[in-house]
């Protein structure tokens, strides 16, 4: 009887199929985060998750949020409030919401030989996502894999750094980091030289902030590049994409160290007290680190205004597609960008590097763009207007952009924060992570929305 149980669930012929039928991948994909952000919340809200007393579900909640969207804001320092079962917690929510939950069932199914449906493989594709359905199978192996390899490879370095400082609590702080810079998370086990102080008290360790800068871009580029880097032997070529995310992600590590470099090289309270291979690397540490893995090795609260602007644009830009990072991502930003190049040297369409770019892309571009924007420099008002006498405008725009971005860098907004601003900032950290554009599909598209439809031609004039 339990077998034919078990097949019902499977195989579409029980209820949780019909409750799932006629849903759309977003849709799932969704509402697996809102589960294990849920489980997340109870986890972490147990007496055994705290070193004292027991967190309020509202934090244990925005906590759980943080962690499964990869983002890294806390309104409670990890290491001083949670117990070594509540980091595990964090964790472990770190690695599902960096991977999807979507991505590691599916590859659990693959392991133990169930066989996949069409449903399931269009599912797989959009979570991983494949350019094709029949691509999705191979492309999950080629995720789970590299993860592995990349987390493997970071955990081996950063014991050579933190098991002789620390003993054998070194191999699971070094655990701990890899994971979470590879997620592009933000979670630190570092509070205990004080509360949120991050990498700060590394800022003079360059072989500590060098591997964490490879953990990060190695999370952040985005699988399929990596796996046509490593075919780069054979074919001696790149795609598009993969040329796109790679050129405009190098213009924005070195661009934004060079304009961080410029703006805080002389502050005291930042990089000024350090020697000049220090701020280079400081520079270069948060430049990388800004676009959406959310540690610091600088007090980020004491730079200056235009640096805050700076990395504000930085944290919501985010990471490429098909990564572990958020942000309204490189590629978007890179269409736009060259979109206005293209329209103000008179063409009609978007071109990159000879390639003609589809108008749906453009649209899909602007729209992320648009829906982001709003959500983020929306939530900065809400939460500057709650926090005024304590919080200035710019400080609100920095905190709201790392919650959208899923960066994490924080200014000391975050622990400020009302109930109610608590639950903005998660839907903010939610948004971020799926893309908004996916939410806004999951929550208003219908079944029929994607039918052509004749219509005539309308035309407004413009500029």
């Amino acid at each position: 009887m339990k077998k034919i149980k078990f097949k019902k669930l499977f195989h579409g012929r029980g209820k949780p199929h019909a409750v799932l039928k006629g849903r759309s991948p977003t849709q799932i994909i969704c509402v697996s985060f809102v589960v294990v952000i849920a489980l997340g919340t109870v986890l972490l809200s147990l007496p055994v998750a705290s070193r004292q007393g027991r967190l309020g579900v509202v934090d244990a909640m925005f906590t759980a949020t943080s962690a499964t969207c990869v983002t890294g804001l806390v309104v409670r320092d990890t290491w001083t409030q949670f117990t070594g079962f509540g980091q595990l917690v964090i964790l472990l929510l770190i690695q599902i919401g960096g991977l999807g939950l979507v991505t590691l069932t599916s590859f659990f199914a693959l392991a133990m030989r169930r066989r996949m449906g069409f449903r399931d493989l269009r599912l797989l594709g959009e979570s991983v996502s494949a350019d094709g359905y029949a691509q999705a199978k191979d492309v999950l192996k080629i995720v789970v894999g590299l993860a592995a390899l990349f987390e493997g490879v970071g955990i081996l370095l950063l014991l050579f750094a933190f098991v002789p400082q620390y003993g054998a609590e070194g191999i699971w702080i070094s655990i701990f980091t890899a994971i979470s810079a590879f997620c592009n998370a933000g979670f630190d086990l570092f509070g205990r030289f004080g509360a949120y102080s991050s990498l700060v008290p590394y800022v003079n360790n360059y072989y500590v902030q060098a591997v964490i800068i490879f953990m990060i871009i190695a999370g952040g580029l985005g699988f399929m590049v990596w796996v046509e880097l490593g075919e780069w032997h054979k074919k001696h070529r790149l795609s598009l994409h993969a040329r796109v995310v790679l050129s405009f992600s190098l213009l924005l590590w070195i661009g934004g160290a060079v304009l961080l470099a410029l703006l805080e090289w002389n502050n005291p309270a930042t990089m000024g007290q350090l020697s000049v291979p220090g701020r280079v690397m400081a520079a270069l540490f948060q430049s990388v680190s800004t676009r959406t893995a959310g540690m610091n090795t600088i007090d980020l609260a004491a730079c200056s205004p235009i640096s805050k602007l700076l990395m504000s644009m930085l944290q919501f830009i985010g990471a490429a597609p098909g990564s572990t990072g958020g942000g309204v991502k490189v590629t978007t930003f890179a269409v736009v960008i060259l979109t206005i190049r293209s329209v103000a040297q008179g063409r009609d369409d978007c071109v990159i590097a000879d390639h003609h770019i589809e108008s749906k892309t453009v649209y899909r571009a602007l729209t992320i763009i648009f829906i982001g924007a709003l959500a983020a420099f929306g939530s900065a008002v809400v939460v500057y207007y709650n926090t005024a006498e304590v919080v200035s405008v710019i400080d609100c725009i920095f905190e709201s952009c790392s919650a959208f971005g899923t960066v994490g860098l924080s200014v000391g907004v975050t622990g400020r924060l009302n109930t109610g601003a608590k639950v903005l900032y998660m839907l903010v950290m939610f948004m971020g992570r799926v893309g908004p554009v996916s939410l806004a599909m999951s929550l208003t598209a219908k079944p029929d929305d994607n039918k052509r439809k004749i219509m005539p031609v309308g035309h407004i004039n413009v500029g």
